[in-house]
């Protein structure tokens, strides 16, 4: 049976996109789609999480030229219970993960849920200011499709204790953490570093375009539609279509028609000290994890709009 035997793991909005696409690529490396919220038993979900038989079945798909197969979900950082859960499941797993400063992860975050339909507070600072009520079980948008826990956006960036988990259950030497900064500036470094720890022999990639941009959607009942999916059109959709991998291609394609990629102001000055203050210690706590200075995290970077 083929199962993963790689985990990207997060955090979200870190990149986690971009590498996937990047390995997806080589021809020895093989990844179903992305978030597939099977792992985490922590977490609180509005829908049913996959089944063991349907998760299974994802990956029946790998062809016989895949010597290294993987899963992408970018929430196993964050959950509690993700890394044991993997750990039980593969003890020998590799994980990546990919970490970014946490103002400019929220701040993209945030913008990333308004378009999936996971978020109903457009203003950021509200969004922020509605968690205690969403730990309660209020204000939770009628449609959310990840883990409630998403939208604790102060716990979501505690990359210290969440790496931990990992190192702890899999060895540092089998979990690698890439910095967006360095994947953003130098990508092809990353990817072959990122072979190398995966055991599979280089391939080149003719370019390492920008993915994942920031996005907006052309019209939100089109969207929920997508995300609703209801019975009778499921139904049609499997007799008319009994090919699942086409089904997803069809809806994937709806998607891109109703997307709309803008750059994202820059993150009001005030906000964003705002976030450096709160989040100061546990950048501190991820540099000595990591022994890397993180000391520019603690600090406004360059204004610019924000595009991903």
């Amino acid at each position: 049976m083929k199962l993963p035997d790689f985990f990207i793991v997060g955090a979200p909005k870190c990149g986690t996109t971009a590498l996937y696409d990047y390995l997806q690529q080589h021809p020895q490396i093989w990844l179903p789609q992305k978030e597939l919220y099977y792992f985490g038993s922590d977490f609180t979900f509005r829908h049913p999480r996959p089944t063991e038989a349907y998760y299974h079945s994802l990956f029946a798909d790998a062809p016989d030229r895949a010597t290294c197969i993987g899963e992408a979900s970018v929430w196993y950082l964050y959950a509690q219970n993700a890394a044991a859960e993997i750990k039980r499941f593969n003890p020998n797993a590799k994980i990546i993960a990919l970490l970014r400063r946490p103002d400019d992860m929220l701040y993209s975050l945030h913008s990333q849920q308004l378009y999936a339909g996971n978020e109903d507070i457009a203003d950021f600072a509200q969004a922020l200011a509605a968690e205690p009520d969403r730990r309660k079980g209020s204000r939770l948008p009628p449609h959310i499709g990840c883990p409630y826990e998403a939208l604790y956006y102060s716990q979501v960036p505690r990359y210290a204790t969440q790496l931990q988990r990992y190192f702890d259950a899999f060895g540092r030497d089998n979990v690698l953490v890439v910095l967006f900064d360095d994947l953003a500036s130098n990508p092809a470094a990353v990817y072959r570093q990122t072979l190398q720890f995966l055991g599979v022999p280089h391939h080149e990639l003719p370019q390492f375009k920008q993915i994942n941009p920031n996005k907006t959607v052309r019209s939100p009942l089109w969207r929920d539609l997508l995300k609703q999916r209801p019975a009778w059109l499921v139904r049609a959709a499997q007799i008319l279509l009994p090919s699942r991998r086409l089904r997803q291609g069809i809806v994937s394609r709806l998607w891109a028609m109703n997307t709309r990629y803008t750059p994202r102001p820059p993150l009001p000055a005030h906000l964003r000290q705002q976030l450096i203050d709160q989040f100061a210690d546990d950048i501190n706590q991820l540099s000595a994890l990591l022994q890397r200075d993180l000391s520019a995290w603690q600090y406004p970077p360059l204004l610019k709009a924000q595009n991903s």
